[in-house]
């Protein structure tokens, strides 16, 4: 490969991984290409990216910037899978993946200028993703509303109820 090809490349990684919100690294060594081919399919299902890209490019793709740590993971061969849209979605792929194909093994990750190891991606995994944080969020919007009627019912129910009693307690005399 020359180097005008190894320089448009930098800069196309560059591109791809500026305004991720997770990367996860992993060796997909063993792995046969019908598997690679459905591990691709569901990192796309799940809106997220799967490239194996060389890892000296991507080394001076990130060098200087905030994702630099990340490099110590890459050596073997080495599959990138990011997210843009939900910082779990490539994670829970990852992992899933891992557990269930020995030959694919999450080498590490980078979410919120951190660099993550195999636990870090695991606990990252476990983080709800988008559809489930945008249903927290409506239900914490809907919750103060909610609460207010409830709260406004309360007084003349209330009320309701010392008068049924006082008509009892008189009712009883």
């Amino acid at each position: 490969m020359d180097r005008a090809t190894k320089e448009q490349q930098v800069v196309e990684i560059k591109e791809l991984l500026d305004g991720v919100m997770s990367i996860v690294l992993a060796d997909y060594r063993g792995t046969d290409v019908p598997t690679v081919t459905e591990i691709r399919d569901e990192f796309r299902a799940a809106g997220c990216g799967y490239r194996v890209l060389k890892n000296s490019l991507v080394k001076i793709a990130i060098k200087g910037s905030d994702k630099e740590p990340m490099s110590v993971y890459l050596a073997g061969p080495t599959a990138v899978m990011w997210s843009t849209e939900s910082p779990s979605a490539a994670a829970k792929v990852a992992v899933k993946w891992a557990k269930e194909k020995k030959s694919f093994t999450v080498k590490g990750g980078y979410f919120e200028g951190e660099v993550l190891d195999v636990a870090g991606v695991e606990q990252l995994s476990k983080l709800p993703d988008k559809p489930e944080c945008q249903s927290l969020l409506l239900m914490t919007f809907l919750a103060g509303p909610q609460q207010f009627v409830r709260t406004m019912a309360a007084g003349p129910l209330s009320f309701l109820y010392v008068m049924q009693a006082r008509e009892r307690s008189l009712a009883d005399q």
